[in-house]
């Protein structure tokens, strides 16, 4: 069964270690009645970077109105291999029952887990059917994510026109780079495209591939049906290292979409000049110095914790709530909210944690602060 708890309210993350396999939870406010978040499955998943993102979670609760506290589960265990996956994860799901059943803990998928590893736990927490629907082809929890993604850059490109030039052409003719060519990855590129967008890099921990004319996102995503990771490497173009994604390609959205920290103080400061907008699929992309050369260069930082809250809605929608209902309410309520973060002098990003605290100071009490990375590395 699940260890006991260490931490008081106010005296950091509450961590349970857990005993039947490689894992631990980690609730950002002890003692909050009900916390949520994923669960993610990693070989070095570690106890620091699930703290970083439990803590993006409160915030992404706390952006969104609600009173709840941000949670993360962390197994160590290699996704890729299936058998012992499913096995990690049954164990995982039977230890964390009683979280579930007493509404403590309510978690679902994160980087290396699927809905279908958290069958065992629907029993006490239902998820609306919309959740697993598959739509173009593309899982809709997935789609939710990178419809997301794309809605809340849209929305930061358009106010930069505006404030440009007093016209707006949101994604038509714009381009493109995701790190990170996986779940959401996929469905943050298959967005772009519908929305007249141009995906002209996609990288995996294979390598980086890249066509400023823009890839056939259809056929990578086929490809990565049939080869994963390896996709880049199976599309009839070179690719080279992963880290040229923010080196050498000259996009005008950059999706963050893997471990914590990938914006960096040095990555800031060595994209390419026409980038103009950051819109993270993963959270915690930026370290504290990363965002600050950010702003100093006039890129627009937008809050992870807004970008990606698309399947935190879908879980929250209605019990017989179609696609196109989620879509449209999950569309709306994130581009509406970057439209307000963006007027603020220092930034969205440091609107929208703002926001956050301002709600956390009239529930919880003095706000946690915000979720970067360090500089080193050391939480990915």
């Amino acid at each position: 069964m699940a260890g006991d708890a260490r931490a008081e309210r106010g005296g950091g993350p509450e961590v349970i270690e857990l005993s039947t396999v490689p894992g631990f939870v980690v609730f950002d406010l002890p003692g909050v009645p009900m916390s949520a978040g994923g669960t993610r499955l990693a070989p070095d998943v570690s106890v620091a970077e699930v703290a970083l993102l439990a803590r993006a979670m409160t915030y992404k609760y706390a952006t969104l109105g609600v009173r709840m506290g941000g949670a993360k589960a962390g197994v160590r265990g290699d996704p890729a291999d299936r058998e012992a996956r499913a096995d990690l994860m049954a164990r995982f799901c039977a230890e964390i029952t009683p979280l579930a059943e007493a509404g403590r803990l309510l978690t679902g998928p994160d980087m290396g887990t699927f809905e279908e590893d958290f069958a065992p736990l629907r029993h006490a927490h239902v998820v609306p059917s919309v959740i697993s629907a598959v739509v173009d082809g593309v899982p809709f929890e997935d789609l939710l994510t990178g419809y997301g993604v794309a809605a809340a850059a849209e929305a930061a490109l358009s106010a930069r026109d505006g404030s440009a030039n007093g016209s707006s052409r949101g994604w038509d003719g714009r381009s493109v780079a995701v790190e990170g060519f996986g779940k959401v990855g996929g469905g943050v590129a298959h967005e772009v495209v519908r929305r007249g967008g141009r995906v002209v890099a996609v990288s995996t921990i294979a390598g980086c591939l890249a066509d400023p004319s823009g890839l056939d996102v259809e056929a990578l995503l086929t490809l990565r049906r049939a080869y994963g990771d390896a996709c880049v490497q199976h599309y009839g173009r070179p690719a080279g290292p992963p880290t040229e994604l923010f080196t050498a390609v000259d996009a005008d959205v950059i999706v963050p979409g893997t471990r914590p920290g990938v914006i960096s103080g040095r990555t800031a400061g060595s994209l390419p000049p026409g980038v103009q907008v950051i819109a993270p699929a993963a959270n915690v992309p930026y370290t504290a110095r990363g965002a600050e050369v950010l702003r100093q260069r006039g890129i627009v930082a937008l809050p992870d914790f807004v970008c990606n809250v698309g399947a935190v809605l879908g879980y929250r929608a209605k019990a017989d709530a179609t696609p196109d209902e989620v879509l449209a309410e999950v569309g709306a309520r994130i581009s509406g909210t970057i439209a307000d973060l963006m007027d603020h002098p220092d930034g969205p990003l440091a609107a929208a944690y703002e926001r956050g605290d301002a709600f956390l100071r009239g529930w919880w009490g003095e706000p946690p602060g915000p979720a970067f990375a360090p500089e080193d590395g050391s939480a990915a």
